[in-house]
Parts: structure tokens; sequence; C-alpha cells
């Protein structure tokens, strides 16, 4: 799969997706931080043990976009059945791609990649989860054909005597 990205130079570089590596991990662990304000390396190395180290990695994708030999871009998602009737499906955990590539086609492109590894699992559903007031990543998603689905998420924060 590959995108472009936009640059002022006359022949942009082109962005390979590939299958996340334990190389990439700190490029992961970078962007993810940028974005978020915070770093989380004890994170990171518990997703990549869980999605890159995972032998049979049939239920689980990894993915990096690359440009230049450097990662800029990448993707988590899994396949998952909860309680409540929900049927198998594809879930996009996280996504996230380097500040200076943005508005480049670079997620559309992990996304379009991950939607297909998930698809090839045999589900015939692919959700994620956003935060209602985070526009830009709402319209992300919705720009790229996701729609609300047939679930509410609650939640419930109790007091310490509850």
């Amino acid at each position: 799969m590959a995108a472009r990205t936009s640059t002022a130079s006359a022949a942009p570089p082109v962005v390979t997706v590939r299958s996340l590596t334990s190389r990439d991990l700190s490029a992961v662990s970078r962007i993810d931080a940028i974005q978020t304000g915070e770093a989380k390396p004890a994170y990171w190395k518990r997703i990549f043990r869980e999605f890159v180290s995972d032998a049979d990695g049939s239920q689980r994708v990894g993915l990096a976009a690359e440009c230049d030999g450097a990662v800029i871009g990448f993707l988590f998602g899994d396949v998952r059945a909860f309680e409540f009737g929900s049927e198998p499906c594809g879930w996009i955990l996280e996504i996230g791609v380097d500040p200076a590539h943005t508005r480049a086609g670079v997620a559309s492109a992990l996304l379009r990649e991950g939607c297909q590894r998930l698809r090839a699992t045999g589900v015939t559903v692919i959700r994620t989860m956003v935060r209602r007031n985070n526009v830009p990543v709402l319209t992300f998603f919705r720009t790229n054909g996701f729609a609300g689905g047939p679930y509410v998420q609650l939640e419930f924060i109790p007091d310490e005597g509850d």
C-alpha cells in the first residue's frame, strides 16, 4: 500500500505501509508522545510484546507507515468479541502519524491496509472508539466511511464508598 505525502519538492516521497517489527518501538513511542504530550515507554513495550511478538498474529494487526526509511505512522488493530451480543469484529485500537506528515494520506493508507487485514480474518464489521470532542479524529474516521454503530458506551465513576 502506498500513499503520497505532500511536500514542496517536485517528486513527493512515496509512503509504504508494512507490518510493524520490534525495531519500530522507539518510532511509535516517539510519535505517540508527540501526539499525546506524554511518554509511555512501558505501555508501548507491552503493546509491542502483544502485537509484534505474537507468533500467530492472525487476529492482530500492527502496521507502520514508512517514508525514506523512517517510520512516520502506525496502526494497531485486532479482532474482538464482547458481551452483550456483539459478534466478533475488527477494532482499530491506535493510529498515529508524525505531525510533519499529517494531512498527506498517511493515516488513510494505514486505515485501508488495517481494514483489509482485519477483513481477511473473516470479520465483516470494523469498529473504533473516539472521544466525542475530538473533532479532527471523528472527522478522519467519518471521512473514511465510519459511522455511529448500534452500541452506546456508558460509564460510571463510583465514589470510594460504592
